[in-house]
C-alpha cells in the first residue's frame, strides 16, 4: 500500500466519522399526514376562539344598543329628517363612483 492510500484510507475513514456525528444533528424525518392533522387542529381552535370572541362582542354590542334605543331613536329620527336628501345623494354619488372607477380600469387594462 502506497503513502497514497494510507491518505485516501485515512481521509475515508474521518469523512465516515463526519457523516456519523452529523447524523446525528440531522432532524427527524417528518410525516405530512400527521403535520396537516396538526395544523388542522390548531386552525380549528383558532376559529373557535375567534367565532367565541366575536359572539361576545356581539352580545355585547347587542345589549348596548337595547339598553341605548330609547335614548338613540328620538336622536336618530331628528338627524334622518335633516339628512335624508344629503344620503341619498351620497349613496348615489358612491354607486356611480364604483361604477365608473371600475369601468375606467377596464379601458386602462387593469381589471378584466
Amino acid at each position: 500500500m502506497t503513502q497514497a492510500d494510507k491518505n485516501l484510507a485515512d481521509q475515508n475513514r474521518a469523512d465516515d466519522r463526519l457523516r456519523a456525528l452529523f447524523a446525528l444533528d440531522e432532524p427527524p424525518a417528518r410525516d405530512p399526514v400527521f403535520s396537516t392533522e396538526v395544523m388542522a387542529r390548531v386552525m380549528r381552535q383558532r376559529f373557535q376562539e375567534d367565532v367565541a370572541f366575536l359572539l361576545g362582542v356581539t352580545a355585547v354590542g347587542a345589549g348596548a344598543l337595547w339598553a341605548l334605543w330609547p335614548v338613540l331613536q328620538p336622536v336618530l329620527l331628528t338627524l334622518s329628517r335633516g339628512f335624508a336628501p344629503a344620503l341619498g345623494a351620497l349613496a348615489l354619488a358612491g354607486c356611480a363612483l364604483l361604477v365608473l372607477d371600475a369601468r375606467a380600469r377596464t379601458a386602462v387594462g387593469l381589471a378584466s
